[in-house]
């Protein structure tokens, strides 16, 4: 029953009874009345208990949004907290990493300029050795030679691939330190002193991590040597790394029936394969991408062999498990033929 319906039958009592009084009530009305008066105080009670639990259970709930909320601003907090020094860890250990790698990397160029500096002192007063002092020397010996620059291939990242030869032998100088505007003084017939390591991979015998100086004075472009007669015999690999002629070779299928490979053949930007044959003899050579690009016309020349054709060939003597000459000029037979009679 709501709290004003309550006030009016408690008032309704009280008139009644004071009626009653006025006016003279039987026992039995009095007994009603009595009994009403007493239904009011305890309805009276009863709301009295009723507002008090919900007053109690209003202060419970506040109290208890009250906690949660402290419980998570104070989870939250310290959420915060360790969010920020977690962040502060990570930022100081990124920082560390960072100065660490910067004081490697000076480190590591320092070192390199003082290799440099130590080879470019060696290079001027290390002995010079002719071909034959370095055909005796043992892989890994340092070496200085005199040579002539024949060919070269691309210049990458202060590195170029140096075909050299003297007369009396040549030499193949793998990815020697070279700046891009020295690359451009490595003409053919250019004399270079080298210094590098007497090297050897798959046969190749080869100058590796290598420093030049250019020399002033004489010039030197070697001729292509007949060489024919040695194909198949081990006196061969005595001329690795010259320019060579071999003459009368055929055209062999690769192994899919094509007269060449490319080692690329989606976009055409590496090495081709070729095949020869010569009596019983089978020969594998390359058009090196590096030395002869696909604008050649040592490149565009292999490209239009047919099987059986007759060619001549000059190339660099290079070895990789055998004699696998790197092509720089092919003629066809009847054309070699033409060319002797006109000289």
């Amino acid at each position: 029953m709501k709290r004003s319906v309550k006030l009016i039958l408690a008032v309704a009592a009280v008139l009644v009874l004071t009626l009653c009084v006025l006016s003279g009530c039987s026992d039995n009305t009095q007994s009603k009345i009595d009994e009403a008066v007493k239904a009011a105080k305890e309805a009276a009670l009863k709301e009295k208990d009723e507002a008090v639990a919900a007053v109690k259970a209003e202060l419970e709930a506040a109290q208890s949004k009250t906690d949660e909320a402290v419980k998570t601003a104070t989870e939250a907090a310290a959420k915060e907290k360790d969010d920020a020094v977690a962040a502060a860890k990570a930022a100081g250990d990124e920082a560390l990493k960072a100065a660490q790698e910067a004081a490697d990397a000076t480190k590591a160029e320092l070192e390199a300029k003082i290799a440099s500096l130590e080879k470019q002192v060696k290079l001027y007063t290390t002995p010079v050795m002719d071909h034959k002092a370095y055909a005796d020397a043992a892989i890994d010996d340092i070496v200085c030679v005199e040579t002539y620059v024949q060919a070269t291939q691309s210049w990458w990242d202060n590195k170029i691939t140096v075909y050299a030869q003297s007369k009396d032998g040549a030499y193949f100088i793998y990815n020697m330190t070279c700046s891009e505007e020295d690359s451009k003084k490595l003409t053919a017939g250019a004399k270079i002193r080298v210094l590098g390591y007497k090297s050897e991979w798959a046969g190749e015998v080869e100058i590796t991590d290598a420093v030049f100086t250019v020399l002033e004075g004489d010039t030197f472009v070697a001729e292509a040597e007949d060489l024919t007669d040695l194909l198949g015999k081990d006196e061969l690999i005595a001329h690795q790394n010259e320019k060579v002629l071999f003459k009368g070779l055929t055209v062999a299928a690769q192994d899919d029936g094509a007269p060449f490979n490319y080692k690329n053949a989606e976009n055409k930007t590496d090495d081709l394969y070729v095949r020869f044959t010569k009596g019983d003899l089978t020969m594998n050579f390359c058009v090196e991408f590096y030395l002869c690009g696909q604008d050649s016309e040592a490149y565009k020349a292999v490209e239009a062999l047919q099987v059986g054709d007759v060619v001549d060939i000059e190339a660099y003597l290079y070895w990789y498990e055998g004699a696998n000459a790197h092509i720089i000029k092919v003629t066809k037979a009847e054309a070699a033929e033409t060319e002797t009679k006109a000289e």
